[in-house]
């Protein structure tokens, strides 16, 4: 059964009616699926074919549908995740119907009102590469590999307008994510010789200036274009110099012998916008007090961008508040949903970004259509919302795919010195949840060890947590501790510095649980002129070799 769920769009079509020469089609159909894959006319027909075109290479059709229609057998169309399913068969239909697709089919993670926005006028533009050269990437589940790098556009103010993804062809599953850290301005070029596995005891000191995140991005992402009025700045004293570009490798079979050479490609001019991108990183800082109990269906973890965290660096940085105009929501294997929520003087906003359908492989930046003021003293809210029916042992914040995180990732402009706004829950009052007393005092050991009661005693908290007994009901009831227990704020600065709130404790906002979401309003076929619609364009290229056999799906 797949993590995200899988909503087939069928519409077909008799290509023999196809032409180049355009005639009429003869038949189009909108179908629906059960769970036992069995295709369905669909009584109440929402797709309509707004073109449609055949050569000896291609088959084009463009099709539209209301977002959300009266049809219990459609699948609303919404900003998360769409999974959607492709077949085709090289004959045409004949009275007996479809013909079987065979291994004329696929399927692809979209987000189908969220497409990549282009510039034309990129393809002319300056670039430069940061990638791995040859990195032996262990035979082992999870690899965190850092290469530092010196950014060449220096002494002269530009913007990046482009970031894209170069993955090492083949290496689309093994290369999870890649974090782009600024440096301290006050290391030499010595540290350019090597990289080095990230978060080790012998890794470089040089590796620790590194905490200010200037891109990110996850697999099954493509490339990232800035908005017109905004760009990543280079080649000043304020900008980076030297970078850190760390690479999550996701090798749960452990395969030896994998070498790859992975990275980034910055697009970037000379033609200066007007505003300079910065990135917040906000959510639960990746930590094991941050923990997922065993067997459980659902599962919300909240991580907070607090008020006096934005009320103290908004406040001295940009009293008139910052714009957030793309966010990506990040999780790993168990997450099944996510949501940033917005609260303004204590009253909720509308949703900063959300994904309901998340899908663990298909994690990239969503633009927001209108970019959203964040003001001193405002709040964000991290939610997400895991699964662990399958696991029988606790899952932890970590780094591993097994791991969990709740991180957002907010470009925003003007460019501020805040680089994170996250929190993390209390664990003393997660450990007496399942009746821990005592711990050694002074803590000298990680994690640190239990002194009473009894039946935990000796034992790290980790081994604690999982020897207790969880049932749905504890479960449940811990989830509800959880997200009303105080967090301690991180509030971070570029440079290894901190605001002064960095450390203290607050308590999370007064806020609704469960998030209500907003009503959908679905629009019949029969009011097409009263919707908002989706114009989805289908291509099938047929080389000559492949006729009556199979063909790729473009």
């Amino acid at each position: 059964k797949p993590k995200c769920p899988v909503y087939p769009l069928w519409a077909l079509v008799d290509p023999s009616s196809v032409l180049p020469h355009f005639k009429g089609l003869q038949s189009y159909t909108d179908y629906f699926t059960d769970e036992n894959r069995v295709l369905k006319k669909d009584p109440q027909q929402d797709y309509h074919l707004e073109y449609a075109m055949e050569n000896s290479t291609h088959t084009i059709l463009a099709f539209s549908r209301e977002l959300h229609t009266c049809d219990t057998n459609d699948k609303s169309i919404t900003e998360s995740t769409v999974r959607v399913i492709w077949a085709y068969h090289h004959k045409d239909m004949g009275e007996a119907g479809q013909n079987y697709h065979g291994s004329n089919r696929g399927t692809k993670s979209l987000r189908l009102l969220n497409p990549e926005r282009e510039e034309v006028s990129s393809a002319s533009l300056p670039y430069f590469d940061l990638t791995n050269k040859d990195v032996p990437v262990p035979d082992k589940d999870t690899t965190y590999w850092c290469q530092m790098f010196k950014i060449p556009v220096q002494h002269e103010k530009h913007h990046v307008t482009k970031v894209k993804p170069l993955i090492q062809k083949g290496h689309e599953n093994l290369v999870h994510h890649i974090l782009l850290y600024q440096c301290s301005s006050n290391l030499n070029d010595s540290v350019l010789d090597y990289g080095h596995e990230c978060y080790h005891p012998n890794m470089p000191d040089s590796f620790l200036t590194c905490e200010t995140v200037i891109f990110a991005w996850a697999i099954g992402g493509e490339g990232f274009t800035y908005p017109p009025h905004v760009g990543l700045s280079i080649g000043t004293a304020a900008d980076p110099l030297f970078v850190l570009m760390e690479v999550h490798y996701d090798n749960p079979s452990e395969t030896e012998g994998l070498i790859d050479n992975s990275g980034l490609r910055l697009i970037y001019t000379p033609v200066l916008r007007k505003y300079d991108a910065g990135v917040i990183e906000a959510g639960l800082w990746v930590s094991l007090f941050h923990n997922i109990p065993p067997g459980m269906p659902e599962f919300v973890s909240e991580g907070h961008c607090t008020l006096e965290c934005l009320e103290e660096a908004l406040g001295a940085e940009r009293p008139a508040g910052i714009q957030v105009f793309a966010v990506l929501l990040h999780a790993h294997l168990a997450g099944r949903a996510i949501r940033m929520r917005h609260f303004h003087n204590g009253e909720e906003q509308k949703l900063l970004a959300y994904d309901d359908e998340f899908d663990f492989n298909f994690q990239e930046f969503q633009y927001l259509n209108e970019e959203r003021t964040i003001l001193p003293g405002d709040n964000l809210v991290t939610e997400c919302h895991y699964s662990t029916v399958d696991r029988i042992r606790m899952t932890w914040g970590g780094l591993s795919t097994r791991n969990e995180m709740c991180l957002s990732y907010l470009l925003y402009y003007p460019r501020i010195n805040l680089t994170r706004c996250a929190s993390i829950p209390d664990i003393m009052e997660q450990l007496q949840f399942i009746g821990v007393k005592e711990i050694y005092r002074p803590v000298r050991t990680w994690p640190f060890i239990i002194k009473s009661p009894k039946q935990y005693k000796n034992l790290s908290f980790m081994d604690a947590m999982n020897k207790f007994k969880w049932s749905r009901s504890e479960g449940l009831s811990y989830n509800q501790l959880v997200l009303k227990l105080p967090v301690n704020v991180r509030c971070s600065k570029t440079d290894n510095a901190e605001w002064s709130i960095q450390g203290m404790t607050a308590l999370p906002p007064e806020i609704e649980r469960p998030y209500k979401t907003e009503p959908v309003i679905c629009s019949s076929s029969s009011c097409l002129s009263c919707g908002l619609f989706l114009t989805l364009l289908c291509i099938v290229y047929i080389t000559a070799s492949t006729i009556g056999n199979t063909g790729p799906f473009v």
